[in-house]
């Protein structure tokens, strides 16, 4: 079977988006060009590859085959891509990370730090929910992953390098931030403002609770921490975030922290990549960076 990198990259792209739209521009290309790249793979596999079921694609067997070898190869090829530039010295070279949303508050400076080191860095930077991390990891699709919660059910080396405090907070005219020591019986009774069930925030907060015998009182659930934080300032409820992630709200006066006996719930940030995963010589490079450097480039709010 004839087949060419172009090809496999594009077959790739429709396999992962579910459709030649989407893949065609992330790809930045024309969909007739996305749709013949696909035709003339089948061509040389003999085999339809998609299956179209209503408005929605979806891989046949033989796709899912051919996907699975894909990847090994495509993997196959950044080692060796890798490798070379192991030969040339770090100097310059690619960095594939993938972040949670929450974490993209403070990445981008170390992403930055980093880069002034190595000018000739370029950066492929993924900013997602725990869902979307955790797929980055089962299909091996990123270089290294920073996240809150590293996922039990996966083979991955998960290295704490700093503190994430979750804080609760309110609007600044909630009549709670003028109290001190807000017991967590009072906290029970107030509505929340929260991240959808899968958030790795979630998960800790409830397991917080739930040790403590309390129930989180939900008002409303959110898809992102910028979400959250609008609704609380809009006096929907309280809220319970990362301290990374409230620098501008805090100098602009437009949230609080609350103090509450047991908080900040401490957690960590982790750096995590399969334990299978060969790192390249740069992402070997980011992954020593930030171990050792990020608690001194980074301070919370306030300090």
């Amino acid at each position: 079977m004839q087949v060419t990198f172009r090809q496999l990259r594009v077959f790739q792209a429709v396999a992962q988006h579910s459709s030649y739209t989407r893949a065609a521009e992330s790809l930045f290309l024309s969909q007739p060009a996305v749709s013949m790249q696909i035709k003339q793979l089948e061509e040389n596999a003999g085999l339809p590859l998609f299956e179209q079921i209503g408005k929605k694609i979806y891989l046949t067997e033989a796709g899912e085959e051919l996907l699975h070898y894909s990847r090994a190869i495509t993997q196959q090829l950044a080692e060796a891509e890798a490798v070379l530039e192991e030969l040339k010295g770090v100097r310059r070279g690619r960095l594939d990370i993938t972040v949670a949303s929450t974490a993209n508050y403070f990445c981008s400076r170390l992403l930055a730090a980093f880069g002034q080191r190595i000018p000739q860095l370029k950066i492929s930077l993924d900013v997602t929910n725990r869902e979307g991390l955790i797929k980055k990891l089962e299909n091996n699709e990123t270089d290294l992953v920073i996240m809150g919660q590293p996922p039990a059910g996966l083979d991955v080396i998960a290295e704490p390098f700093m503190d994430n405090p979750l804080v609760v907070i309110a609007a600044p005219h909630h009549p709670l931030v003028a109290r001190k020591q807000v017991t967590l019986d009072e906290l029970a009774r107030e509505p929340f403002v929260v991240r959808e069930r899968a958030s790795g925030t979630r998960i800790a907060i409830e397991r917080f609770l739930t040790e403590g015998g309390f129930d989180l009182n939900t008002r409303m659930e959110m898809r992102s921490n910028e979400a959250v934080q609008q609704a609380v300032q809009a006096g929907l409820g309280l809220g319970i975030v990362s301290l990374h992630t409230l620098e501008l709200e805090l100098e602009t006066h437009r949230l609080a922290i609350l103090d509450v006996e047991s908080f900040p719930i401490m957690r960590q940030w982790y750096l995590v990549h399969g334990r299978a995963k060969r790192l390249s010589p740069m992402a070997h490079t980011f992954h020593d960076f930030i171990l050792h450097e990020a608690t001194k480039l980074w301070h919370f709010p306030g300090q």
